[in-house]
Formats: structure tokens, sequence, C-alpha cells
């Protein structure tokens, strides 16, 4: 059933491409679901695929002159036109194929891989890209008056996340700590709350255990947690890059009421979503509800069942969502695909719903990369996916790392297009999900880069920060959307 879903579904995408081709189509930011416990077509623009692979072209023609520019951008235009036209013409893809036509399409626009990552905001580690050699985790140095923090003892992968609108019960956090294959669980404070005039999904916590569940160079980094614990507001890494705040300077912080908060630090914690920590009595300070959520390590266990576990010694309005997949089929940290999935959560996307997505997608193309950006003028990458979506009926969650539970991994063999690729491109946490663009077909994706750039069409990316494929289901992409803790 589900190969014969995926083949309609590729063979309908050539009305879509062909429309396109002859230009007819008529942040990470907040954890999605926590809006209850916030504080306080038309024709193408001429020229598509000019428009699309403009960057892709100055690549090879930076030294020419701008008529062999013009020639060359005349000739991509006229090649990307002929794949768009040609997608889903023919079903037949190996995973080997799947990427040697992401490695035509780079050679076809005169690119390397490695300008192709970083067109696509795709770290490839070692290779000399400014993400790769970027300083992993800035802080402040701690200061005589800072508060001491507890040395970091060990790292805890941070699998399971609880949240309740409001105080949870200490004999929950007490009976999810005595369940089978749960190593620790760490109290929280979890709320939206608006840094700068946009809201940001933010955590209070106890730096010195709290360290633990952090990504390891964001864990590693006393000065920042002791920073944290003097008052000051810990950022995450992309957040402080594409916001461009400065180490040091303060952020507007408005809960219950508003603080001025000095940005003590960037680093990601990893977990779906979240952009800012504080301390617990900064989160009290700013009206967060306290204790409303606890972040589980469950390395050995099986995340499905122990779900299913903690579901019932919550309270009804509580919930629980995983935030790193145990991957399957490669056995990898941080793999994209949803855990415990099962064919009662399908089917995927129909022809239509298919159409209508990849239709809203394509004509988002050229408009303006914004961090936090959902639409309709400015996008950020999950922005895009989700404003699509929602033109064809579908509810997706915010965020790249809650899109990728949102259906079954897809193997390379089995990608049509639709389907959404996830990356690893944050190097304060290594196996935190942040990227996500959606695949076209032919080796090609499309996506909202980062700061500068516009929505555009590149050469899909399958190796380096690549975490892997997944077709949508759209039940299933509805329940983590309302998933408080997804």
């Amino acid at each position: 059933m589900r190969v014969a879903t995926r083949r309609l579904r590729a063979g309908l995408w050539i009305a879509v491409a062909v429309g396109v081709a002859a230009g007819l189509l008529s942040l990470e930011v907040a954890i999605p679901g926590l809006s209850g416990l916030v504080v306080t077509g038309g024709r193408l623009a001429p020229s598509f695929a000019s428009r699309a692979t403009a960057s892709i072209a100055t690549a090879s023609s930076s030294g020419a002159s701008s008529a062999a520019a013009s020639r060359a951008a005349a000739a991509t235009d006229r090649r990307y036109a002929a794949v768009l036209s040609g997608i889903g013409a023919t079903r037949a893809l190996s995973g080997a194929s799947a990427g040697a036509a992401a490695t035509a399409a780079r050679k076809a626009a005169g690119q390397t891989e490695l300008t192709a990552a970083r067109q696509a905001g795709v770290l490839l580690p070692g290779q000399g890209s400014s993400r790769a050699s970027a300083v992993p985790v800035v802080s402040l140095p701690g200061t005589r008056t800072a508060p001491r923090v507890r040395p970091l003892r060990r790292l805890r992968p941070a699998d399971l996340l609880v949240v309740g609108p409001a105080a949870l019960p200490r004999s929950a956090i007490a009976a999810i700590r005595k369940l089978p294959g749960v190593a620790a669980a760490n109290l929280l404070d979890a709320a939206r709350i608006k840094v700068n005039g946009g809201y940001v999904a933010t955590l209070g916590v106890d730096p010195s255990t709290f360290r633990e569940f952090a990504a390891k160079p964001t864990a590693q980094s006393t000065a920042l947690w002791r920073n944290v614990a003097a008052g000051d507001i810990a950022v995450s890494y992309l957040m402080g890059q594409q916001e461009k705040l400065r180490l040091g300077g303060t952020v507007q912080v408005a809960g219950a009421r508003t603080e001025e908060l000095r940005v003590g630090g960037f680093g990601t914690v990893g977990i779906s979503g979240v952009d800012a920590v504080v301390s617990g009595s900064v989160a009290r300070s700013l009206g967060m509800p306290t204790g409303n959520a606890i972040v589980v390590s469950a390395p050995r266990a099986r995340l499905s069942s122990l779900m299913r576990h903690i579901k019932r010694v919550l309270p009804q309005a509580a919930a629980v969502a995983p935030l790193v997949g145990q991957a399957a089929l490669h056995g990898l940290p941080g793999s994209a695909g949803a855990i415990g999935n099962t064919s009662s959560d399908g089917p995927g996307l129909t022809a239509a719903q298919t159409r209508a997505f990849l239709a809203a997608a394509l004509a988002q193309v050229g408009k303006p990369y914004v961090w936090g950006g959902d639409g309709p003028n400015v996008f950020d990458c999950s922005g895009l996916v989700q404003w699509s979506m929602r033109q064809a009926g579908i509810v997706m969650p915010r965020v790249a790392a809650s899109q990728a539970q949102t259906g079954p991994q897809v193997p390379l063999s089995d990608l049509v297009p639709g389907d959404l690729l996830f990356y690893h491109t944050d190097p304060t946490a290594p196996a935190y999900i942040s990227h996500v663009a959606i695949y076209l077909g032919n080796g090609l994706m499309l996506q909202a880069p980062e700061p500068g750039e516009d929505v555009q069409i590149v050469p899909a990316i399958f190796t380096g920060g690549f975490a892997g494929a997944v077709a949508v289901y759209p039940r299933l992409a509805a329940a983590v959307a309302a998933d408080p803790a997804a």
C-alpha cells in the first residue's frame, strides 16, 4: 500500500513541475504547543529559474565577464527548467542514483560539495566551512561574584520532555525516576516568553544539575552556567548568530514583567525548539510556571514503550514527547523519523495534498529568510515547511526537530518529491536537528537557508550533516503539533 501511494505521489509531481517550469503556478523559535503557556497563487515572476539558481551560478562565474555570467545563468536556467520538468518522470531511484543526481546537479551548477553545503546551510565537519570552524560555545568569563556551579560529572542524553500547564506533582517525577530504563530526570520550568519582541521557548533551570542534559560543548562551558546562575540569559548558538546578538549585551525579556537581561552565553542545549535558558529564580521573576516540565534521560530504553508508562503517571493535561530519534535504520543519534510509528499513523500525503504543498512552497522562491519567519512574506526553514503544508490543509509543528517526528524515516531509495530532508547544522549540539528542506526529486531540494539569502532551489545534500528523510503522515503531524511537549 505504501509503495503504491508513493508511486502515485511521484507521478503526479510531473504536473506541478511542468507548471513551474512554464511559470504558470496560479523560531527555532519556540516549543510548539506552548501557546497556552505564554507569559503575559498567482503567476510566478519572470526568470523563475534565474532567481532560484542565481547564487548557484555565481559560484562558477565569479571571475567571468558580465556577458559570460549572463550566458552561464541562461544555460543554468535551461538546465534547471529541464530538470524540473522531468521530476517524477521515472520512479526507479536507488539510493546511489539519488546521490548521483545531487552530484550531477552540483556539477551542472559548477559547485563543489563544500559550496553546496554552505549554500544549503548544512554543516560538513572538517571541511573548512565557517560553521565547522566557529567557536562552538561562547560565554563571558565567570566573575568572582558569580555563583559557583557544580562541576560537570557526566553527560546525559536528553531523550524525552514532559510538559504541563502548571506545576507537576512531586509524585509524578518520583514515579518517572523509578521507571525501568530511566537513568535520570530533571525538573524544569518551561514557557514561551518574549525576547526582543518575539516569542522564544525558554527553560528555567538549576545550572548545576541541568548542564548534564545539555549538548556536550554547552554542558562543558562552566562560564556559561555560572553566568546563568548569576542571572544572565543564555541563548542558542543559532539564535545568537542569526539575530546578531552581542555577548555581554542585553535583551528585553517580557514575562509577567519586562526585564533587561544580559546575554551570558551562546550555546544550544539540544532540546527541541528551546532557544533560551535562565536560572530558576529568573524564571520565577518572569512569571514562568514553576516545575511544569521534566527532561528525561533514558539511553537504553525503548522510548515508545517508556512514553506510554510515563503518560500513566502524569496529570491529564500534561504531555510527553521524544527529543531525539533513536533511529532504527542507522542507530545514529539525532536521526530523523518518528519513534514507534505504526501503519495506523498513516497514510502519507495524498496526491492532491502533495501537489498543493509543493506548489505553495515553490511559489515562495525568492522571498527572504528571516529567523523565526513563518510567512507569508518571510520564512525560516521550518516556517516555510509549516506554512506551505498549511496551504495543503496539513497541520505541522513549528520547528525542524519536531517536524522530524511527523513520519517514518525514508531510505534514499524510496525518496519522492514532497519528502522532508533534515540536517544537523549547529556545532554546539551535534545531534540536534536544526534544518529542514523539501525534496523536489532529481537531486534537488527547496529551502529557506539562512539570513541574507532567499528561499531557493539547490542540489540536495546527503552527506555531512544529513540526518535523514521523512515522509509526512498528516495524522501524526497533527498529533505532534498539538502535543505541548513536542
